[in-house]
């Protein structure tokens, strides 16, 4: 029987990251969708469970194989689906770390490294977007906990304005929360709703325009008559056209109405970091909280999303929990787990410290500014094709693209078929959509290292698969 022991370390370790930059250095020419069925990673994995335990190099090992089987290189420049950065150097060796050092990140007594080093991030994350000093921020899995988080705040805060506590009382009896959204918000909104307890049928829809924008005279009828606590879901950066909603004027309608404002940018509260990208997030620092990732366009390995909140009382009253084993500490230094739903969690603040270290004020600015140049780019060379339409204004890093064909009524399929050759030649990959009830290519720009070379062979590979498909339709 094979015993784990310490003295496996260097030799596992080394095995791992023999295997890890390997993986890594194949990358650029890798197939970026794997060459598997589900079932062939199925059979891959699916090894018998032993009664004995293996040494950790055959583990590793066996791993290894199996897990470059079938992985979706999407760390690939040429990976262009679901807005799914890649990871900067800097942040992979420091996710490592991370994993070595194996620290608690809930409490100051637990890690006052990761602890230390998430508030020095959370100052860093809010002076770079702007956003009030004295702001609170946790760091969370993704964009889901953070819309989770910083909508209980909301609630909190509503609520306490109407003379209730949530978090002692519930919600059976309490007063009716308004909730007013874009009719195109994210799901993950949606999702937070339900785990709150409010579930979906309370939001409110308001009209948008033809690029995904809330129409901001249609949220001032919304809120016309609105008394009571009341909560306005905005976006910056439509998850398809990449469109910011007029942040500036909904915040002043529903602050007019005391009303909450909760701003979802999983990806483009960026672009306030953009000199010449900021006038699209003007207004975003009177919300009341903001929803953002990491794994996404800032380029830290999985999963790292941020949660900040205006009012950090609100923030505090939401998701603070005392326990007589837990050893707070009795300064004002910040507990990481009174800002997030969870206690114990990895530290996620290493990679990020790491990434903002690396790239500087002006290495941030750079990369957002190129990913959108290279998204604008996308554009222009697939609108040179007769048949190829681009459906959007094309203002950060999201192009959508439609495929025309001899017959109107067969574009829905014709761009299906486009998009499924596309995925299948193995180039680049990039996801489907549907937008205004028509089949549309979505083709996001989020990776640090995709080149203007990378978006060339991705629209050569795009142009090809249309070409093909509409011949043989004809």
């Amino acid at each position: 029987m094979s015993r784990p022991s310490t003295s496996d370390l260097p030799s596992v370790l080394a095995l791992a990251h023999e295997r890890a930059l390997a993986y890594l250095a194949s990358i650029p020419e890798r197939p970026v969708f794997p060459r598997v069925s589900l079932e062939e990673a199925l059979r891959a994995f699916e090894l018998p469970l032993p009664d004995e335990g293996e040494p950790a190099s055959a583990v590793i090992e066996a791993l290894a194989t199996a897990g470059e089987l079938a992985a979706v290189a999407s760390s690939s420049p040429r990976y262009f689906g679901y807005v799914i950065g890649g990871t900067l150097p800097a942040a992979v060796a420091a996710d490592w770390l991370t994993s070595a050092w194996d620290q608690n990140a809930g409490l100051w007594s637990a890690t006052p490294a990761a602890s230390a080093v998430e508030q020095v991030v959370a100052g860093w994350i809010i002076d770079l977007l702007g956003l009030p000093a004295g702001s609170s921020v946790g760091f969370v899995t993704g964009c889901q906990m953070a819309n989770f988080t910083c909508l209980a705040a909301a609630r909190h805060a509503v609520l306490r304005r109407a003379g209730w506590n949530v978090e002692t009382d519930g919600l059976h009896g309490a007063p009716r929360i308004r909730v007013i959204a874009s009719a195109e918000a994210h799901v993950t909104i949606h999702g937070a709703l339900r785990m709150l307890g409010l579930g979906t049928a309370v939001i409110e829809p308001v009209e948008t325009d033809a690029q995904g924008r809330m129409v901001a005279a249609k949220l001032r009828d919304a809120l016309r008559g609105v008394e009571g606590p009341t909560i306005v879901c905005t976006q910056a950066g439509n998850v398809n056209t990449g469109a910011f909603d007029p942040i500036a004027e909904i915040v002043e309608a529903a602050h007019e109405k005391n009303a909450w404002v909760h701003v979802d940018g999983a990806f483009g509260l960026w672009a306030a970091v953009s000199p010449s990208r900021e006038h699209l997030v003007k207004g975003v620092a009177s919300a009341d909280s903001w929803a953002t990732d990491a794994h996404k366009w800032l380029n830290v390995p999985y999963d790292s999303g941020l949660a900040i909140v205006a009012h950090a009382e609100d923030h505090f009253g939401a998701m603070s929990l005392k326990a007589e084993y837990l050893e707070k500490t009795a300064t004002s230094l910040r507990e990481p787990l009174d800002w997030v739903p969870e206690f114990s969690r990895r530290a996620r603040g290493f990679a990020l410290w790491a990434a903002l270290r690396s790239l500087g004020r002006h290495g941030l600015t750079e990369m957002i500014d190129r990913g959108c140049a290279l998204a604008r780019l996308a554009g222009e060379l697939l609108a040179r094709e007769p048949g190829i339409e681009i459906l959007n204004d094309v203002v950060l890093n999201q192009t959508l693209i439609r495929f025309h064909g001899d017959d109107l009524a067969g574009d829905d399929q014709l761009t299906r078929d486009v998009i499924v050759r596309a995925q299948d030649e193995r180039t680049c990959w990039l996801s489907g959509t549907r937008w205004h009830d028509k089949e549309a290519m979505r083709f996001s720009v989020s990776n640090w290292s995709t080149t203007e070379r990378d978006i060339e062979m991705t629209v050569a590979s795009i142009v090809r698969c249309y070409r093909e498909a509409r011949s043989e339709r004809q």
